[in-house]
């Protein structure tokens, strides 16, 4: 160690000599307002000198009041003292929640991502104010007395379902400072959600193919044994067979799509499309379909071009998919309108597919754009569906920043509206440019 600066004055004692200025100060002011008092009183000389001593005495003792350096010192953060700078700048560096605590469990300090995901923490609190989880709590307590690191995984049902992993740690405070406990979090949620959809996308997919396989091999061990001779046996097991294959083969092109989609979601189309005619188009292609199931597709255009920047093939999947539901599950009603809307801003064009069938029930409107999820099993088989054709739609227009709206009531039919940010229409070339090509 080295010895101090003597030139270097003593820190309490210029706090008492800057007391005893000021004391020194108060006192002249008081003997001027004493000899006011004894001029306008006139008391005596005894009376006075005992005034004088009294208040004199009451000035020295009473505690000086403090400058606003001082007050700040004594309000500053207690883990200043204690964590030191440096760490307290490497602690906001870090990008998760972390808390650096001593061996009691008191907060002494914390980053900005921990006061976002913990409110209530506070500096000189105990942890368990803000964070009432035990197994942590019981990991805290054990990294204090046995120095041994622990990890802890935990979930909240509240607000929201989340799951968090909890990395407890001792570790020293500088070369030869306290000991403390470092607490950081980790938030889990979104891994877990996308392992869950993982694991349900290959469960509903194994289901969905399973099923037509199991039927086309009972139909070729039954045409290769007892029916092998029997050709009507044979006609309406080949239709069935036939069935199947084209159902396997729609599935496995709506989980191409929506893979390839997926893909290049975050990549915004810009080129420039007119919805009228995709309309149009998708009414005459699907024609044939409602004829068989007689249903009529109505379809209003307006006078003006529509116009947004989208990818025109995707759009039209979009299309194809609600027009296609609604002549499907919406036969009883008859009809099935299509509408083009429109005009040039945020979600300003709409296309709207109304049908007029039995209608979705309440429960099953939140969900009809998850994967595989078909509120009638049974009834979407027998059109056809694959479950996977709205979910297509959802990423389709996440993908040109559009919104799908589905609105629908018991026994009213449903309505599917598609906004999509109107655009500009494209400028005409110039005379020379078209002379030119």
């Amino acid at each position: 160690m080295t010895d101090a600066d003597p030139t270097r004055p003593d820190r309490a004692s210029s706090r008492a000599a800057m007391r005893l200025r000021r004391a020194g100060w108060t006192l002249v002011a008081v003997a001027a307002a004493l000899a006011a008092f004894v001029a306008a009183r006139r008391l005596g000389p005894v009376e006075a000198l005992l005034a004088f001593a009294f208040v004199a005495l009451a000035t020295i003792v009473a505690p000086a009041r403090r400058t606003p350096a001082e007050a700040s010192r004594s309000r500053a953060n207690p883990a200043d003292a204690i964590v030191g700078p440096q760490t307290l700048l490497l602690l906001q560096g870090l990008p998760g929640p972390t808390l650096v605590l001593d061996p009691r469990g008191v907060v002494l300090a914390f980053n900005a991502h921990a006061g976002a995901a913990l409110p209530t923490i506070r500096v000189g609190d105990p942890v368990s104010f803000a964070l009432r989880v035990p197994e942590v709590l019981a990991a805290v307590k054990e990294a204090a007395s046995l120095a041994r690191p622990a990890l802890v995984s935990y979930s909240e049902r509240v607000p929201v379902e989340r799951w968090i992993e909890a990395h407890v740690a001792p570790a020293a405070i500088g070369p030869q400072g306290p000991r403390a406990i470092v607490l950081a979090l980790r938030d889990l949620t979104a891994q877990r959600r996308a392992e869950r959809t993982r694991v349900d996308f290959v469960a509903n997919a194994s289901h969905e193919l399973r099923t037509p396989l199991a039927s086309l091999l009972g139909f070729i061990e039954t045409l290769q044994g007892p029916a092998r001779n029997d050709e009507k046996a044979r006609e309406r097991f080949l239709e069935i067979m036939r069935s199947q294959a084209t159902r396997m083969s729609r599935l496995i092109d709506d989980l191409l799509s929506l893979s390839r989609i997926e893909l290049k979601a975050h990549v915004r189309p810009d080129a420039l499309v007119e919805l009228a005619p995709i309309a149009r188009n998708v009414a005459d292609a699907l024609g044939p379909l409602a004829a068989d199931r007689g249903v009529e597709i109505a379809v209003a255009l307006p006078e003006t071009p529509v116009w947004v920047r989208g990818d025109r093939d995707e759009l039209i999947r979009v299309v194809e998919n609600l027009v296609e539901n609604g002549v499907k599950y919406g036969r009883s009603g008859g009809r099935v309108d299509v509408a083009v809307e429109g005009g040039e801003g945020p979600q300003a064009a709409r296309l709207v597919v109304r049908d007029y069938g039995p209608g979705i029930p309440p429960e099953d409107l939140p969900r009809l754009t998850e994967r595989f999820y078909r509120g009638d099993v049974q009834a979407s088989r027998e059109a056809g569906g694959t479950g996977l054709g709205l979910a297509l739609a959802k990423h389709i227009l996440t993908r040109h920043a559009g919104q799908l709206l589905i609105e629908s009531r018991l026994g009213e039919g449903a309505r599917f509206t598609v906004t999509l940010d109107g655009a500009a229409p494209p400028k005409p070339a110039p005379e020379g440019a078209r002379l030119a090509g």
